[in-house]
């Protein structure tokens, strides 16, 4: 019998070689699970970790006045709530409201003066509409406790057109986004152009595009800025320009892996310590320590001040971003200096020229084509983001909440309905009953929001059902909106919370952030490897990666989050079973776009699973609160199916949870179908560029000389990746 031919004549490679191929290929799978896992796990554990039960530490208040009176007021504050607040006597009024409008203090109580026993609590809903909020909890008791009413005056209030406050913290995280995104295309399409005499000026003009795109959308296109163009142009300069050099510099010493360590230092640690969306009062102490030194917060707050506060403070948040910047560039300079310009993965980066991906994972492009993806893909992510978040969050309005008016006969309850609809308007939609038992259960079920019970008799109580579980702010705003009723009808109001909120999860964002943690696990997982395994190609290859990654990321997410954070407080194979669900048919909606379109398809997925599924969820803020469009999409997208689905496993006994399961099982089964469509449409590219290749296991005359594995980086065969072909030469 004829020996067979030795390794090397199969391979072209000596042994050790084909060896050390294995462990780097076996080092590379590695990594492109873990980085997936570890972009998730510090994102969710920080949000998750800090919001799901923040408690208010050394708020700073002012009161003003003189005396014993004042002196016992500063006493009182001191011991409200743990520490809660940080109160400072102050004697003049006047200078009161300028730290106020310095945001040096969040709020003012002004003690009654020549009899009166009337305090005024000052409040600046432009410095974050949730302190102003925090801040009267604190200083209406105490003022209540000296037998004084109060009067709530707010001297920044916010414009019509951003009600919610929220367009300085989409225009910060726009900034920051695209400072540090675009540096990964640049190092896998044109490393040539990170040379700091060609990255700096492109860096600049890049600053002043983007900032003029985020005010675009905010401004003329959503109407939530008005005016203040220079200032997003030149606060985008510093702000873009900080983070762009910072992440030029981790680059050049991590390569690829910058990625990380960008995404914690700018964005993972950014938001929470920004003081824009959550007061940083109510934050760990470590994140208002990075309030004063990162960038993302030092643009929100230098917005701020320009769009709100005229200007007022803005210095100091100019000087800490014109120090990131200083710092950087001089070390970008030094290393540049010392090491040259080549980055590990790539000695040549000056051959502008050189074939290139034009994305990671993708085919050999043209240097035109290189450049306008490298431009196109961050500007894609950041109109998407600022766009379709402030369309649909910066002017929260209740519009058709569905209540239940429940009367002891249906006479009864259809004219108290009739009557109410026409003092509440479009407010709310109301349905007469005579079932109590009925509403309940669709309160249970999320069908409706609360249920209006009628006095049984004259002069008795009227009673108000709803369930601060389903949606704190919704609760909340049902709460006020019928206290108003009662009252103007003089008639007592007694309120019940059917299903409160658990001590952790105070904010009821516990079940947006275990939801988001999921379809963030699927999607990255096929951006990853379709950006750094691009011959993974077929779907058999995938679904065992898909099935046992979902598995394992929903046991992880619910040890994170139960185990290691407390947030969820059990409940586990409920979370571990509709995670494992939700991430898995996650990854087979991605992998429809990736498998088609490259790693450009994380865009139409983070749309239409993040973008459009966040406001169409309830999660951050109420479903009656958004546009009427995303209403219609709760129903149909796996976000919203995924809160629900925890909310109704950890409050709700599993009401409800039918439709959600079956909502994830919908998206699976017809992503399943349209990745197998995929591949048939892969098979029959494949043998039409190249039909001669037959079965490699067929006969071979002739000698086999080697054995290559064609890569997607291969520029001489850009349209085999991942395949393994046999060369042979005819004798």
């Amino acid at each position: 019998m004829e020996a067979p031919p030795p390794v090397a004549e199969l391979t072209g490679r000596e042994p050790d070689q084909t060896e050390a191929d294995r462990k780097r290929e076996i080092v590379k799978r590695v990594f492109l699970f873990l980085i997936p896992f570890l972009m998730v796990t510090m994102m969710y554990a920080t949000y998750m970790g800090t919001m799901h039960s923040p408690k208010t530490r050394d708020m700073p208040v002012a009161v003003v006045g003189s005396g014993p009176v004042a002196v016992s007021v500063v006493d009182d504050l001191k011991s409200v709530r743990d520490g809660a607040a940080a109160p400072r006597l102050v004697t003049d009024r006047g200078e009161a409201l300028d730290l106020l409008k310095d945001r040096d203090v969040a709020g003012v109580l002004l003690i009654p003066a020549d009899g009166s026993t009337e305090a005024t609590v000052y409040t600046a809903q432009a410095a974050g509409a949730s302190q102003a909020g925090t801040v009267k909890q604190i200083l209406a008791p105490v003022a209540a406790g000296h037998d004084w009413t109060t009067k709530n005056q707010d001297i920044a209030p916010l414009p019509a057109g951003d009600s919610a406050g929220i367009a300085v913290l989409l225009a910060a995280i726009g900034m920051i986004m695209v400072g540090y995104v675009p540096l990964s295309g640049m190092m896998t399409a044109a490393p040539h152009l990170l040379a700091l005499r060609r990255f700096l000026p492109l860096l600049a003009g890049w600053a002043v595009l983007t900032s003029s795109v985020t005010w675009l959308i905010l401004g003329p296109m959503v109407g939530a800025v008005d005016g203040h163009y220079p200032a997003f142009v030149g606060i985008g300069l510093l702000a873009t320009g900080a983070v762009g050099i910072g992440q030029l510099l981790l680059a050049r010493v991590l390569g690829g892996l910058a990625l990380l360590p960008g995404m914690l230092l700018w964005v993972v640690f950014g938001v929470p310590s920004s003081n824009l969306a959550t007061p940083i009062h109510s934050m760990p102490g470590f994140f208002g320590f990075l309030h004063d030194v990162l960038p993302l917060p030092a643009a929100g707050e230098a917005l701020r001040s320009v769009v709100y506060f005229g200007g007022r403070g803005v210095g100091g948040h100019l000087l800490t971003l014109a120090l990131w910047m200083a710092a950087a560039l001089a070390l970008a300079f030094l290393l540049e200096h010392r090491k040259g310009t080549a980055l590990a993965s790539d000695p040549q980066p000056g051959d502008p020229d050189a074939p290139r991906p034009a994305m990671s994972g993708g085919p050999v492009r043209s240097k035109r084509l290189r450049y306008f993806a490298v431009a196109a893909f961050p500007l894609a992510i950041l109109t998407v983001v600022v766009g379709m978040m402030s369309a649909a969050l910066h002017q929260p309005e209740i519009r058709y909440m569905p209540v239940v008016v429940v009367g002891t006969t249906q006479e009864q309850s259809e004219q108290a309905a009739e009557g109410l609809q026409q003092g509440l308007g479009d407010l709310v939609s109301l349905t007469p009953s005579t079932s109590f038992d009925k509403a309940t259960d669709q309160i249970r079920e999320r069908e409706i929001v609360g249920a209006y019970v009628l006095p049984a008799t004259k002069g008795g109580a009227a009673q108000l059902y709803t369930s601060s579980a389903a949606g704190a702010g919704q609760h909340n705003a049902l709460r006020g909106m019928f206290q108003q009723v009662a009252e103007s009808q003089g008639t007592p109001l007694e309120t019940t919370d059917i299903e409160p909120l658990n001590a952790s999860d105070s904010n009821g964002s516990n079940s947006m952030y275990a939801a988001m943690s999921w379809i963030m696990s699927g999607f990255l997982l096929m951006a990853a490897l379709r950006g750094g395994a691009p011959e993974i190609r077929r779907l058999r290859q995938l679904l065992p990666m898909m099935a046992g990654w979902a598995v394992g990321m929903a046991v992880w997410l619910w040890v994170l989050f139960d185990v290691l954070i407390g947030a969820i407080n059990g409940h586990g194979w409920a979370m571990v079973g509709f995670g494992a669900l939700t991430i898995f048919s996650t990854s087979l909606f991605t992998a429809v776009f990736t498998r088609t379109l490259g790693v450009a398809g994380v865009i139409p997925v983070l749309v239409i699973a993040l973008m459009i599924g966040l406001p169409a969820s309830g999660g951050a803020i109420s479903l009656y609160m958004v546009p009427e469009v995303f209403r219609d999409l709760n129903d149909v997208l796996p976000l919203p199916a995924a809160v629900d689905a925890v909310r109704a496993a950890v409050y709700f006994d599993g009401a409800g949870l039918g439709g959600h399961v079956a909502t994830i099982v919908g998206w699976a089964v017809v992503c399943l179908g349209l990745n197998i469509a995929i591949d048939r449409w892969q098979a029959r590219r494949d043998r039409e560029s190249d039909p001669d290749d037959g079965d490699v296991s067929a006969p071979v005359t002739g000698q086999v000389t080697s054995l290559t594995l064609v890569g997607a980086d291969d520029p001489a065969e850009p349209s085999r990746r991942g395949r393994r072909r046999i060369v042979r030469s005819r004798s």
